[in-house]
């Protein structure tokens, strides 16, 4: 097993640049190339869940800090037209909180070549604007969904909507986002027995769940691994009612190791980010709301996009200094390594 397998960060120094190879595509030194995006729209969400946030929320980031929609087009088209990027996914905070979000569907859409377009949501709005943002280009919808009892909900979101996040999988469902996923987060002492049950709602309605082992991304630095429900724990729990089978196919960058359900077609998928990272086939790259570019989730630094852009640069100097942002990319996250330090932004501000 290689260290990027185990999700070691091997090179801390900056590395050489003259050494990056003559490719106009997001590579690095560990022979990966970027080619899905996730753009963080905002660091608002109108959920306060435990695990993300405080009740009061988090000092949100100034309106004049934020890219505007002209700006974030503009990076999205560098990517896609001069970096090979192929997949883009809104994210956030609640990417459904940012104003004129159709809008920017819609342009990311006209590019050419055009990018799938996915988005990740709490849902709370989205049976509201599922048939809108269907018509502008979303091709795809990722909704977080951690518990199906209400009460848990309300104790978990300190929001009592559960019933809005239902209604918003309905409408997503009907719009024709195909295939609307569901992803879990579970908890030890919160949700860890609800494995069984968010696999079977999802069954029944057609869904398609994926597991997600807590990460080191909470504002107050308050992560513990042993809260942390491991995936080889999801998997005993699910076994213990359902047939699994590792899915055909290669996984190639995707995060989810996907099990056929009780012979199939239905399939269930678990992120194991912490117990079996995938760094090595990591093709991801993020652009914060304030128009940070970040090579990996917990990254200890950012490059400044937004400058050069406010500063009147070319498209191909931009362009530039991404290709640089990525070929500094590390061998892995590091959470497994003694010297991992949480990076100082929570995931509402860097995006999923």
């Amino acid at each position: 097993m290689t260290a990027v397998e185990l999700g070691i960060p091997v090179v801390r120094a900056t590395p050489d640049a003259s050494a990056r190879p003559a490719s106009p595509l997001l590579v690095d030194r560990f022979g990966r190339a970027a080619t899905d995006l996730r753009v963080s729209l905002t660091d608002r969400c109108n959920l306060r869940c435990t695990y993300c946030m405080p009740a009061e929320g988090l000092d949100w980031l100034p309106k004049p800090d934020l890219l505007t929609d002209d700006e974030l087009v503009r990076l999205i088209g560098i990517a896609v037209t001069r970096l090979g990027v192929t997949d883009v996914r809104f994210t956030g905070g609640e990417p459904l909180l940012r104003p004129n979000l159709d809008d920017v569907v819609a342009a990311t859409a006209a590019m050419a070549p055009r990018p799938r377009i996915s988005m990740t949501t709490n849902g709370l709005t989205l049976a509201k604007r599922a048939a809108g943002l269907v018509a502008a280009g979303l091709d795809r919808v990722n909704v977080s969904l951690d518990t199906l009892d209400p009460a848990r909900f309300t104790r978990l979101t300190r929001r009592d909507r559960l019933d809005d996040v239902f209604a918003g999988l309905a409408a997503a469902r009907r719009a024709g986002l195909a295939p609307v996923k569901v992803n879990s987060v579970l908890m030890r002492g919160v949700n860890e027995d609800e494995a069984v049950p968010l696999l079977r709602f999802c069954l029944e309605h057609g869904y398609h769940l994926r597991f997600i082992e807590q990460m080191p991304l909470d504002p107050q630095h308050g992560w513990d691994r042993d809260g942390m429900v491991t995936a080889e724990e999801v998997l005993t729990a699910l076994r213990a009612e359902f047939s699994l089978a590792p899915a055909p196919g290669e996984r190639g960058g995707a995060p989810a190791e996907r099990w056929l359900v009780d012979g199939g077609p239905a399939a269930v998928g678990v992120i194991a980010s912490v117990t079996r990272p995938f760094c090595a086939a990591c093709d991801r790259t993020r652009l914060t709301a304030d128009g940070q570019v970040r090579n990996c989730l917990f990254s200890q630094s950012e490059t400044d996009l937004r400058a050069l852009l406010r500063g009147g640069a070319p498209d191909e100097e931009v362009a530039d200094l991404w290709r640089a942002n990525s070929w500094a990319k590390a061998a892995g996250h590091g959470i497994n390594s003694a010297g991992f330090s949480q990076p100082d932004r929570p995931m509402s501000a860097i995006g999923g």
